[in-house]
């Protein structure tokens, strides 16, 4: 009787770990991040990049940003052909201000900030970014191919954070490699 009831717990063990592990796997899944969209602008001499972005972050990202740890994401940009191949990177920081329950996004290298008063606004902001470009990009002929692609940069985490966001799955956020043809100007 005993040697049965244990054999009886001992499967119902064997059942329980591997549910309750996979209920950890799902906290801890990795967000999700893709463009949209993409389209090359000439602007004032200049060129820009209209980005749409769909983000959705992570529970520890969620909580880093909550607790006022800014999340930088880096877009990398390449355009045109060998060897002319142009290429820029720009960064956009997502933050979180405790004092004033404001949450903030930065747009690369023009520093134009936008405050929101919810993460969920934060994050939708991010469908339409205005990135500045090198004027270089304002030559690109129609047609010409634009591949975009974006991530987080762990680099810009807190040294705390960085090493669980290289390993972690649940830090693991970046885009494909998606490629936009040149609008005509």
């Amino acid at each position: 009787m005993r040697r049965a009831s244990h054999a009886a717990c001992a499967f119902v063990l064997a059942a329980i770990v591997p549910l309750a592990g996979c209920e950890w796997l799902k906290a801890q899944a990795p967000g999700a991040l893709g463009v949209r969209n993409a389209q090359l602008v000439a602007a004032g001499g200049g060129a820009r990049l209209d980005l749409a972005l769909d983000c959705r972050l992570s529970g520890p990202m969620q909580d880093a940003l909550d607790h006022g740890i800014p999340v930088t994401l880096v877009v990398d940009v390449r355009g045109g052909d060998w060897p002319h191949r142009l290429h820029a990177t720009q960064n956009v920081e997502l933050r979180y201000f405790p004092l004033s329950r404001r949450y903030q996004l930065r747009e690369g290298e023009s520093g134009e900030v936008r405050s929101f008063a919810t993460r969920n606004w934060l994050v939708a902001a991010l469908g339409s970014l205005r990135l500045p470009l090198p004027p270089a990009f304002a030559q690109l002929p129609a047609g010409a191919n634009l591949r975009v692609r974006a991530g987080i940069d762990a680099t810009a985490l807190p040294g705390s954070l960085r090493l669980p966001a290289l390993f972690e799955p649940a830090w693991r956020l970046a885009s494909a490699d998606t490629t936009w043809p040149v609008a005509a100007h």
